[in-house]
């Protein structure tokens, strides 16, 4: 068993053996209901995540949207899965304490981790062990690849069920090119000390400006940032009639209270990170009225699957709407499921033959799921699917297309 820098403090000895209802605090969970009819020991999925503190909404949409998958999984008497995740406050540091607590625990397959940062900090203890893992929603590039700036030497092991942060800055402005009805002067507003952000914006601009889209403000801000008033006003004054928020829901709140303040009436567009504005303390959801967004889920489909999905997760989380962390990771376990059914490898075997047997399978299967039909993944861990825009429309997300 490796142990690696930042630990602090004792390893967990045993995990809680029972499901946590929807929004717990609690900081390690194991799911492993529905084992009637199972053939053969489970296999150990592990995962952390902030389940605690500013990012636990994310943290918290992941555990149960892989918890209800692994309980459908489970039910059907195939491939068994045992599901455990910790917590990691979406901070680096505690992500390789919770690495640790996950590896000491039997983790044989991962979802890596739910935040970018985090994924950064423990990819490499992931490559390490030779784990394989299939994050939800870590987008950085630095997860998969050891060289981000060129997009080179890839882990091997590591893949990814959401976007990139490059490709969705690129389908960012691949759609506002192809509807100018939303605006025509761009603004852009984005955090540059933060891996999601300027991985977001660079891209976006390298292709708006192959693209010939008109960009009239540039505002950069830092983590603390508090008062976004100047920046807010100078897009503005620069007559931006849309503006391009590549952040988290967080600032996106302060943002739009701000222009709401000001009387800036503009477009707000954003990616997946804009997921939970809905559910943000104490922001008048009705400023985000209008706010577009693309995401890989709109839980508003009529599809069988996704009506299904939106069912069970209301069911078990007192009314709330699934987003796409809880869609993804619901994804993501039954791909590791599909990929599992298609080899030959038990929960007996090492961590080195399973990885191999999931590597082999995501390479070259299609994977069809709540976030996309046709998924692919090439060599580097890189998944091939569409995006979709959802607006918020009478407090609730709205399928645009």
């Amino acid at each position: 068993m490796k142990y690696y820098k930042f630990m602090k403090g004792g390893i967990a000895a045993v995990m809680a053996m029972s499901l946590v209802a929807c929004g717990s605090g609690d900081t390690s969970e194991t799911a492993d209901s529905g084992n009637s009819g199972a053939t053969g020991a489970a296999f150990k999925i592990g995962v952390s995540g902030p389940l605690t503190g500013d990012n636990a909404v994310y943290g918290t949409a992941v555990k149960n949207g892989a918890e209800i998958a692994v309980e459908e999984i489970n039910a059907k008497g195939g491939v068994q899965l045992e599901f455990m995740m910790e917590d990691d406050q979406a901070d680096g540091e505690q992500a390789v304490t919770a690495f640790n607590t996950l590896m000491d625990n039997g983790m044989q397959i991962s979802l890596g981790t739910v935040t970018s940062g985090s994924g950064q900090a423990v990819s490499p203890l992931y490559a390490d062990e030779g784990m394989f893992v299939l994050t939800p929603s870590g987008s950085s590039t630095a997860i998969i690849y050891q060289d981000t700036e060129n997009e080179a030497d890839p882990y091997g092991n590591i893949f990814q069920m959401c976007f990139t942060d490059p490709n969705q800055g690129a389908a960012s402005a691949d759609y506002l090119a192809e509807h100018e009805e939303l605006g025509t002067k761009v603004g852009v507003i984005y955090r540059n000390d933060d891996n999601y952000s300027n991985g977001l914006y660079t891209k976006f601009m390298e292709e708006a400006e192959e693209l010939g889209l008109e960009v009239v403000a540039e505002e950069a801000f830092q983590k603390g940032t508090t008062d976004f008033s100047v920046y807010v006003q100078k897009c503005e004054e620069a007559g931006a009639d849309i503006v391009f928020l590549p952040i988290y829901y967080q600032p996106a709140s302060q943002i739009l209270t701000e222009a709401n303040r000001q009387g800036y009436e503009a477009t707000f567009f954003g990616c997946d990170g804009m997921d939970g504005i809905l559910s943000q303390e104490g922001f008048d959801t009705s400023l985000a009225e209008g706010l577009y967004m693309l995401t890989p889920f709109s839980a508003d489909a009529t599809d069988d699957l996704t009506v299904s999905f939106v069912e069970a997760y209301k069911e078990r989380c007192n009314g709330e709407i699934p987003n796409q962390f809880a869609a993804d990771a619901y994804d993501a376990v039954y791909a590791i499921a599909q990929a599992l059914e298609a080899s030959d490898v038990t929960a007996e075997d090492d961590v080195a033959d399973i990885t191999a047997a999931l590597v082999e399978q995501f390479t070259s299967m299609t994977f069809n799921g709540l976030t996309g039909t046709d998924v692919t993944w090439n060599e580097n861990g890189e998944v091939s699917k569409g995006p979709k825009a959802v607006v918020i429309q009478d407090g609730a997300y709205v399928g645009v297309e």
